[in-house]
């Protein structure tokens, strides 16, 4: 049985809505109000080190399909990134797309495909995808979250843990850091 890995920018307060920019939202963009560090992408990149998929939420996975590909032949480490992307198998959860444009995708209508998945793969990452995220963890589905703690106070929108949780959920921290400009990468594994 693989594991479930979930990756999230979220700011202090637990907003995790359009931190790249995403139009439509109130404070879409703010991770891009912190100064960048390296070492911060490089915590990114060791979420995605030996997993055997990805797997997204329709939303996410519209704004990687419009970014990643593009990059592949522009050079640089954004472009070794999104070579990674493209060659990995990624699942998107949907009901609605039929047809993905991006390589090496396949099409999952439900969180029960993801526990079918997760049952004969190796380990998987969510990488954003917050209704999905909220969803497999109220599924019981969630073995870790990987998140990235943005120094930010939102103060609305999307929130990370869902409001309707029928009890707590007990986490063990697996690994912790801070960075230079403030963001803390914090892993927790689910205790079960």
């Amino acid at each position: 049985m693989g594991t479930l890995t979930i990756t999230e920018f979220v700011s202090v307060d637990g907003v995790i809505d359009s931190p790249g920019g995403e139009s439509g939202y109130p404070h879409a963009g703010w991770t891009f109000d912190i100064d960048p560090d390296p070492a911060v992408y490089g915590a990114v990149a060791e979420a995605y080190a030996g997993i055997a998929g990805l797997v997204l939420g329709r939303v996410t996975y519209d704004g990687f399909a419009a970014a990643w590909p593009a990059r592949e032949n522009a050079g640089g480490e954004d472009s070794e990134f999104a070579v990674q992307l493209g060659d990995l198998p990624k699942y998107v959860v949907s009901r609605t797309l039929t047809d993905p444009s991006w390589r090496n995708t396949s099409v999952l209508s439900s969180v029960d495909e993801v526990a079918a998945l997760k049952a004969d793969s190796g380990p998987l990452l969510v990488a954003g995808s917050g209704a999905l995220a909220r969803d497999l963890h109220k599924a019981g589905l969630v073995d870790r979250w990987h998140l990235l703690v943005f120094p930010v106070v939102l103060g609305s929108g999307k929130r990370l843990f869902p409001t309707d949780a029928e009890d707590k959920q007990k986490l063990a921290l697996s690994d912790q850091r801070t960075f230079a400009n403030g963001v803390q990468l914090q892993v927790l594994d689910t205790v079960h």
